[in-house]
């Protein structure tokens, strides 16, 4: 009877997913669900959506809420978190002073000044959670799915005892996208996916057991196809392997797509600030529906989102094992990077935990990648562990599409400004 906790319980993007995903598994769902978050309204949608969800499914499952993450924590076995660290205005903040010194990021989850910042507001308060943890839940697994995905996964691997692993939705999403530009059921193919967060490569791409790479590149000049996913065809043609995240998220990852407003309008044409506005209507959305479902008299719609945390607790619970890709220390899993960056790679969960896989070498092109998207990351983690104002400012300097615009001066003082709009969230640097 496992006790799962869901720090973060409130979010519109998650939520809803999780609780149906658990209770649909009978060796889950004879347990007791904790759900915690600090916006009592949101935690309320979800809670009543819970028990509701629990009264039409006729599972034995105990719901409990809070607000206080020390109640929620005690005793847990496993713990969900999907956190996120500052407001949606800090983000577009952030962004517009980017954009100022010439840094046109595209979401700034991950990489260059807004991914470092996200960073270092972020690590702190999961090491917060992980302290808290280790008094009150020392043995339980920490599942989360904080970016920048492999930042704050190494500042936690660094700083904490907790076993703890990061995860993202971006392998299994990619192999979907490419099942479906070959016409072929997913289910039909396979893959093989290593590198870093976000920046992941597909080594192997198969159907029926037959490599799938040359119908996926005849498709590649297809205008159609090529057209909704240029950045990585284009990653591809000159690198020889697909990559995970999308061509919007890949453009901000290296030098070559948003470098001037001429790039940025051939292959990837709208902004941050946009982004956000779309996500923000889609978040209001999700809320709204989740209200309606919560609080009517209509059944339910439940079924399985194949969410990897999810999965990952049942296997423990069951043995019965699965097959995912992690974010995890690189303690010799891809030879060819360095063992203190946090890589992504294929891991199996059962009962006796999380086992990382190992690679082996990248191709040699595709670890370059690779290490000049991941060069800031261990300085990153150095500026929120210790409050290092300098390390910040030199991830932000190794970022490629930083480095492709602006010089030393103009990165420091870019830097100064994100200092100060954040500054409520960064209490290490005080």
């Amino acid at each position: 009877m496992p006790k799962i906790t869901y720090v973060g319980a409130g979010s519109a993007s998650f939520g809803r997913a999780f609780m149906s995903d658990v209770l649909t598994r009978p060796a889950l769902a004879d347990g007791t669900i904790v759900l915690m978050d600090i916006n009592q309204d949101n935690l309320d949608i979800i809670t009543t959506l819970a028990k509701k969800m629990v009264k039409q499914l006729g599972v034995p499952t105990k719901i409990e809420s809070t607000t206080d993450h020390r109640r929620a924590l005690d005793g847990a076995d496993y713990v969900i978190c999907t956190i996120v660290v500052g407001g949606r205005d800090l983000y577009i903040t952030s962004h517009e002073i980017s954009r100022k010194y010439g840094v046109d990021q595209a979401i700034g989850c991950t990489t260059g000044p807004s991914g470092v910042f996200w960073a270092v507001r972020t690590i702190p308060v999961m090491l917060d959670i992980c302290r808290e943890m280790e008094k009150l839940c020392p043995d339980a697994w920490l599942l989360s799915y904080q970016n920048p995905t492999s930042t704050v996964p190494l500042g936690l691997y660094t700083a904490s005892s907790i076993k703890s692993i990061g995860l993202c939705h971006s392998v299994e999403g990619t192999a979907r996208t490419l099942a479906h530009y070959i016409g072929a059921p997913y289910e039909e193919t396979g893959h093989w996916v290593a590198g870093v967060n976000h920046q992941a490569w597909f080594l192997r791409f198969e159907r029926n057991k037959k490599d799938a790479y040359p119908l996926l590149r005849e498709k590649m000049e297809d205008p159609e196809i090529y057209k909704r996913d240029m950045v990585r065809f284009e990653m591809m043609r000159y690198f020889g392997y697909f990559l995970t995240e999308s061509s919007y998220h890949n453009s901000e990852y290296v030098p070559y797509f948003r470098k001037n407003p001429e790039l940025i309008e051939r292959f990837a044409p709208y902004t941050a600030v946009e982004h956000f506005a779309r996500e923000k209507v889609g978040v209001e959305a999700r809320r709204a529906e989740m209200q309606k479902e919560a609080y009517s008299e209509a059944p339910l719609q439940i079924g399985r989102s194949n969410e990897p945390c999810i999965n990952i607790i049942n296997a423990m619970e069951t043995n019965v094992p699965y097959r995912f890709n992690g974010n995890v220390l690189n303690t010799g899993l891809i030879t060819n990077l360095p063992d203190s960056y946090c890589v992504e790679v294929p891991c199996l969960a059962d009962n006796m935990g999380i086992h990382p896989c190992y690679v082996g070498d990248l191709p040699p092109q595709c670890a370059a990648v690779n290490r000049s998207r991941s060069a800031g990351d261990e300085l990153a983690v150095k500026g929120a562990l210790e409050g290092d104002r300098k390390a910040v400012e030199q991830a932000i300097a190794l970022d490629p599409l930083t480095a492709a615009v602006c010089t030393l001066d103009q990165i420091h003082d870019m830097v100064e400004e994100l200092f100060v709009v954040s500054a409520e969230y960064l209490p290490q640097f005080k």
